[in-house]
């Protein structure tokens, strides 16, 4: 035994069939006339809300316009309150080339953190430019283990993040700006893990270098 169609029970199917057996009008016009009356039941009260369009005119205030300008003082919710070095990495228009914070432990757990979310899909967790979107046909970003972006100021690397560079996207609503400072010192960490000056490390740290490649052992 066959089961009767869902849509055969609907209202619509069966006041049309109704209509169409008492009526003498042809099922075609019946068939368009229906919908049309069904129609007329329908309420624009969702479409035609009391409310003003963009930059639609007001009879409310003096002036006419329903879209008022902004108070005196007044800053977008995504931008910081004060404009200065730590917000754009520049002061007096130069890229700032240190931290506009201290260094510590907990900043630099913070930045690989937040790097490893957001950096290490193109740049690699090592930074050597070779994340998954990367190895899926996205443009190869550089290393930064050039001699380029190891000598580049601290404040461009947060400035990047900032606005984008090249077909990288700006980060600045997606990530805070004292962890874009995290993750910029993060990257300098990785770049001293390889190509740290020896003039900087002390003695203890020197013995724990292994020696150079093609170095004779005595």
């Amino acid at each position: 035994m066959m089961r009767a169609s869902p849509i055969s029970h609907s209202p619509f199917v069966i006041l049309s069939s109704f209509v169409i057996s008492h009526s003498s009008f042809p099922s075609r016009v019946v068939l368009i006339a229906i919908p049309c009356l069904l129609l007329t039941g329908c309420h624009s009260d969702m479409y035609d809300q009391p409310k003003h369009e963009p930059l639609e005119a007001s009879t409310f205030f003096d002036d006419g316009r329903s879209a008022r300008p902004l108070e005196p003082g007044v800053v977008a919710r995504e931008e910081p309150a004060t404009v200065g070095p730590r917000e754009t990495g520049r002061d007096a228009n130069r890229l700032l080339t240190a931290l506009p914070m201290e260094l510590t432990e907990s900043l630099l757990n913070r930045g690989a953190e937040r790097y490893s979310v957001y950096c290490t899909p193109c740049h690699g967790r090592a930074g050597d430019g070779d994340g998954m979107i990367v190895l899926r046909g996205f443009r190869i970003p550089p290393s930064f283990h050039t001699d380029r972006l190891r000598g580049a100021p601290v404040g461009q690397i947060f400035e990047a993040m900032t606005q984008g560079f090249g077909v990288m996207p700006p980060y600045r609503k997606q990530i805070p700006t004292d962890d874009r400072w995290a993750i910029a010192a993060y990257v300098r960490a990785l770049q001293l893990s390889r190509y740290a000056p020896a003039e900087e490390l002390t003695p203890a740290e020197l013995e724990k270098l292994p020696p150079p490649i093609g170095a004779s052992k005595n």
